[in-house]
């Protein structure tokens, strides 16, 4: 029995009823891969009864080849939760099954672990990687278009900024600077007007995440975020990012932007950096995992994201704004899906976070993917 304090009260809730009250499948896991557990939403995921399930190993409704077993014996032996996306626990009975998994020790039963399963349907993932494709190619169509309509007005505009530059005081001279490093690089995405398409290799290298993260913040605080409140909460330690610079970098301007278009004057953009172990993405088709230990947060203090569009944010057309075109998060998730990472929405009024998570460089050198 667990107890809890509640409203100056001491109250005695048994953790079955909580569990079961989860929409998520849930399964304890003695130290020998026994089933000492299972919630109602974990006996419909796997079309059996608890009774039946709690005579079963973990191992005799699992296949043997999926990465959820040994997920299982790593936690048990290292005593740390660890989270993975895209795990295949098909089966012949099971039919296909695609779930993010979170398995968790017990701290007080040695061996024993607490896994939550997150479904997710192979349908949904094909779906939804289709519709990233077309948002790429909405962007590189456009792109195409308006290259030379972009262009000219850019050269103008950096041609000013020069100007300028040579007659500003010191304090100005930095707000120049930016605008002529942000008219380069929207020259260079213009160039490249296949950034968001498949069929050019972009150059991946070590990137300093902290880097990114502040160039975003004067890009933002000398334009669009304007009379927002920034905060920042890095890890120094955190090593460098396998990515290309100036995708990162649209990525959290397409994040940064969003957080301040929904809030007040004065409205607060949290940024921040930290180094997650055990994060994991499986790799379809394969028993490879990548890590993804970096996680970049942004967060904001606004009214949160509706809950009907909630399952559909990084969809393409799906927007928020009355003129929005719905295409940033989209982009976002092709971008950070390219450098191999993940994206996810945590949002309530008043919170709403999203996380990237991103692998390590494994060196300073240079790769084309």
């Amino acid at each position: 029995m667990a107890k809890f304090v509640s409203a100056g009260r001491l109250d005695v809730i048994d953790p079955g009823h909580i569990l079961g009250s989860l929409p998520d499948p849930v399964v304890v896991v003695d130290a020998s891969g026994h089933i000492c557990f299972a919630n109602p939403a974990a006996e419909q995921f796997f079309d059996a009864g608890a009774a039946w399930l709690c005579q079963q190993y973990l191992s005799a409704i699992i296949p043997f080849s999926s990465p959820l077993l040994e997920l299982v014996q790593q936690v048990q032996a290292q005593g740390q939760t660890v989270s993975e996306y895209g795990v295949d626990i098909g089966s012949p009975r099971l039919g296909p099954r695609e779930v993010n998994v979170l398995v968790s020790p017990v701290l007080e039963v040695s061996g024993c672990v607490v896994l939550q399963i997150e479904p997710r349907t192979i349908a949904e993932k094909m779906d939804r990687q289709l519709l990233h494709r077309g948002a790429a190619r909405s962007i590189s169509g456009m792109a195409a278009v308006l290259a030379h309509e972009v262009k000219n007005p850019l050269s103008g505009i950096r041609g000013a900024a020069q100007l300028l530059e040579q007659n500003a005081v010191p304090r100005d001279r930095e707000l120049t600077r930016l605008i002529c490093e942000e008219a380069d690089r929207i020259c260079a995405l213009v160039d490249r007007v296949d950034i968001f398409s498949d069929e050019e290799p972009i150059a991946y290298r070590a990137v300093n995440i902290h880097e990114v993260l502040e160039h975003v913040r004067k890009v933002a605080k000398a334009g669009f975020a304007r009379g927002m409140r920034f905060t920042e909460q890095y890890d120094p330690s955190l090593p460098p990012v396998f990515g290309n610079r100036d995708q990162l970098i649209q990525v959290f301007l397409n994040l940064v932007k969003n957080a301040a278009e929904v809030l007040e004057p004065g409205g607060e953009i949290a940024l921040a950096t930290a180094y997650r172990h055990g994060v994991k993405l499986a790799v379809p088709s394969s028993r490879e995992r990548i890590h993804l230990p970096l996680e970049v947060s942004v967060q904001d203090d606004g009214p949160g994201v509706p809950e009907d569009i909630k399952a559909h944010l990084f969809d393409p057309f799906v927007s928020t704004k009355a003129n929005g075109t719905g295409l940033g998060l989209a982009l976002v998730a092709k971008i950070v899906g390219d450098h191999g990472g993940v994206v996810e929405c945590e949002s309530r009024p008043r919170r709403t976070i999203f996380r990237v998570l991103l692998p390590v460089s494994e060196s300073g050198s240079e790769a084309e993917i």
